[in-house]
């Protein structure tokens, strides 16, 4: 096997990838409706299930072929019965996209706004919940992407269900990364894409949750053709297939990516994050750099640093440079803040943190950035 160019990529997905993730694609071709690959997505669907610990015969797994934000569509149209509404606890970019497709289908929802630096106000989640019985469901992302920020999942869970509702969560950049127990944690349905925390490619997502809610969902109004969680998982059930055509290639990726992720191990696996995460920090903390979030509220996955106040600094420039040398940074997703995020993502380990912060010194002296970095003031500064 020939070794491929490794880049590191810092950027909230894609991830970096094994050369075994990437060979794994070239297989001979195949018509997804063959017994032999409906076989293959039968053992994926349920390793889905076992990676946030859940009981096969209560949680099930249903994979769609798109980028995370169907399953946010999925999970939300097919999930809300008739005359309820959605309760989005709102702290960042990915939360709103929720509340952004309850808009496009037209559904009643309560877009409950906190600042994204802040996690979600308990006290005010209930009041809101309290005073709407209808609420059918609730709605939040565990890391929001945007900034690093980690949200209560299990007691907003516990909430939700105190009220009746179902609880569904974007764990987009959390699953197969920071440990999950999606019955401890109160999750109905959570969701991920391929090519983030499983470290295989873009084109494959899937919805975990509970078989029962997903049963009950045939009855509510059908709100798309395509995103109808009820109709994949019921194709599924009686097929082995996906009800349209499946990103053939991509699934052989992630189902060996899957390999690896068992092969490492849970534990293993996160604290190589930690490891990969720590070791951002410290760098951005040595070159004076000031982060949007506060150390205690990070998931430790995505660092948001805020630009500093220098007439040299330039993103581009130094995205470019870096990128030129095997490294991707990525700009911010915080509309009131210039900022730029580096995430401990992918099949990469400490050392190439390491590396990297020798390369992204040298990008800021060569466009003449004062290091350690300046700010005009302490406004906006973590604690």
């Amino acid at each position: 096997m020939q070794a491929i160019k490794r880049n590191i990529l810092l950027n909230p997905g894609p991830s970096t990838t094994t050369d075994t993730v990437k060979y794994a694609q070239v297989v001979p071709d195949v018509c997804p409706r063959e017994k032999e690959f409906a076989g293959l997505m039968k053992g994926l669907r349920e390793d889905l299930v076992r990676i946030v610990h859940g009981d096969l015969q209560k949680y099930t797994s249903v994979l769609f072929c798109g980028s995370g934000t169907i399953n946010i569509d999925v999970a939300i149209n097919s999930l809300l019965p008739e005359g309820k509404k959605v309760l989005v606890l709102d702290n960042g970019a990915y939360s709103a996209r929720a509340a952004e497709v309850c808009q496009y289908y037209g559904l009643p929802c309560i877009d409950l706004k906190f600042p994204v630096d802040q996690r979600p106000d308990l006290d005010k989640a209930e009041e809101v919940l309290e005073e709407n019985p209808d609420i059918g469901l609730v709605h939040t992302t565990h890391n929001e992407t945007g900034t690093g920020i980690l949200n209560p999942i299990r007691e907003i869970g516990a909430l939700a269900h105190k009220y009746g509702a179902t609880f569904t969560v974007d764990t987009t950049s959390t699953y197969a990364m920071r440990p999950i127990h999606i019955e401890e944690d109160n999750i109905d349905f959570c969701m991920a894409s391929a090519q983030k925390g499983l470290m295989a490619f873009t084109g494959l997502s899937f919805i975990v949750g509970n078989r029962e809610l997903i049963e009950r969902s045939k009855g509510y109004p059908k709100r798309s053709y395509y995103c109808n969680l009820a109709m994949q998982y019921d194709f599924f059930e009686r097929t082995g297939e996906m009800h349209f055509t499946p990103p053939v290639q991509a699934i052989y990726a992630a189902i060996q990516a899957m390999k690896e992720y068992w092969a490492e191990g849970e534990e293993a696996k996160w604290a190589r994050h930690t490891r990969v995460f720590n070791a951002i920090n410290e760098g951005l903390d040595e070159m004076g750099f000031r982060q949007v979030v506060r150390p205690e509220w990070r998931a430790g996955l995505v660092s948001s640093a805020i630009y500093p106040d220098d007439p040299n600094w330039d993103f581009e420039k130094v995205h470019d440079y870096c990128y030129e040398r095997g490294f991707t940074i990525y700009p911010g997703k915080i509309s009131a803040t210039d900022t730029f995020r580096l995430c401990a993502l992918g099949a990469i380990d400490e050392a190439d943190i390491k590396d990297f912060f020798i390369v992204f010194k040298e990008a800021l002296a060569a466009t003449g950035v004062k290091m350690p970095v300046v700010y005009r003031d302490r406004k906006g500064e973590a604690g």
